[in-house]
């Protein structure tokens, strides 16, 4: 049986950023898709104020089912993680393994705020307040991703990254069963991550 990966991407990203990864995953003969949620990458259009963790969860909820994809190693990568933790208390049944890639994880109710150091967030909501029209964080150069300046993709980055939805920060992930709904997990860490 041909194993399928679900590769979820965190803030600012679109399905787009695994291109190489899954790309690489496929070349194994692995089943791979990339969905991209409300508001961001090539869905940008529908950036709005009433985008909340639910609605992310929902977004890789409707994918994984629409797809009919079931036995799923589902990646969530930074912002990811409540997206993934989202559907595994939803759909447990689809999903056959969590992996948080320096994933965020919090608690039913917990806001992504709240995990963060406060400084971090008291810049990130003046932005959204100052250039944000309260609405969205402004798109941070690919540097503030590890990307630096010259390197092959810093362009490439730079035409794609997308104001985030700010509710996804502010809101707090609703959940019905214990975090991971019984689905096995690992956690892999990111060594030199700057976000």
């Amino acid at each position: 049986m041909i194993k399928t990966y679900v590769l979820v991407h965190g803030a600012w990203h679109g399905g787009w950023c695994w291109r190489d990864v899954a790309a690489n995953l496929r070349k194994m003969g692995y089943h791979v898709t990339t969905p991209t949620q409300t508001g961001v990458g090539e869905r940008a259009r529908l950036l709005c104020k009433d985008i909340t963790p639910d609605t992310f969860v929902t977004d890789i909820v409707n994918h994984i089912v629409t797809e009919e994809l079931s036995d799923v190693i589902l990646v969530g990568h930074s912002l990811g993680g409540i997206s993934i933790t989202g559907a595994a208390d939803r759909i447990p049944d689809h999903i056959s393994h969590l992996v948080y890639l320096d994933g965020a994880i919090v608690e039913s109710g917990q806001r992504v705020f709240s995990t963060m150091p406060p400084d971090i967030v008291a810049a990130r909501r003046k932005l959204v307040a100052e250039a944000g029209r309260g609405i969205f964080m402004p798109t941070p150069p690919p540097t503030a991703f590890g990307i630096p300046e010259g390197h092959s993709l810093t362009d490439w980055v730079r035409r794609r990254i997308t104001p985030h939805p700010a509710g996804t920060y502010e809101s707090g992930l609703k959940l019905e069963h214990p975090l991971g709904n019984g689905r096995p997990r690992t956690y892999v860490v990111c060594t030199g991550a700057r976000m």
